[in-house]
């Protein structure tokens, strides 16, 4: 199971397009309300999540998706079971996703050092210890960082590509006509 973590002020593309490539691809995905069941988006618009955070297990999980926007990040940040759930996914060696302003989350925790990421421009201070690349999407081993909204469906092919298979995402890729 994919968990996306979803928090007042989310980005709600940035959620909601990988929830929509890694169902495409069979991957079982369930949002996490983090500040609540209905989960108010960065631009005004509410989504129902489909658990709280306090229902929140760690015993399936297969990623962890971390979508920016503000104050969602902040909010996401500020969650001790999201940053347990960060913490867990590393030491059991699997994906931890973050896009836009969330990848600072990551850098703050120090688990970026000596690895490849990006993020929003304007958060790269937050990247503590990583090498800030210049690319759009960006995986280092299990750490999947990207840019920001208008990347949004990559970033979702590319957890499916780290989850699935190049051949799946590349399928769904030209299935949804997005350019390579």
């Amino acid at each position: 199971m994919v968990y996306v973590f979803l928090a007042d002020g989310f980005e709600i593309i940035e959620a909601l397009a990988p929830v929509d490539m890694l169902t495409r691809a069979g991957v079982a995905v369930k949002t996490v309300g983090v500040t609540g069941e209905l989960v108010k988006s960065s631009c005004g618009v509410s989504v129902a999540a489909d658990m709280k955070i306090d229902e929140f297990d760690f015993y399936d999980v297969e990623a962890v998706v971390l979508p920016g926007g503000m104050p969602g990040t902040l909010n996401l940040e500020a969650n001790a079971a999201v940053q347990n759930a960060i913490d867990n996914a590393v030491n059991i060696n699997i994906p931890v996703c973050a896009i836009c302003a969330a990848p600072s989350i990551l850098g703050n925790k120090g688990l970026l050092n000596g690895k490849s990421a990006v993020c929003f421009p304007g958060f790269e201070d937050k990247l503590v210890g990583a090498s800030v690349s210049d690319e759009y999407v960006v995986t280092d081993g299990n750490f999947i960082t990207a840019r920001g909204a208008g990347v949004c469906i990559d970033f979702g092919l590319e957890i499916v590509k780290k989850l699935k298979g190049e051949a799946v995402s590349g399928e769904i890729r030209k299935s949804i006509q997005c350019k390579n």
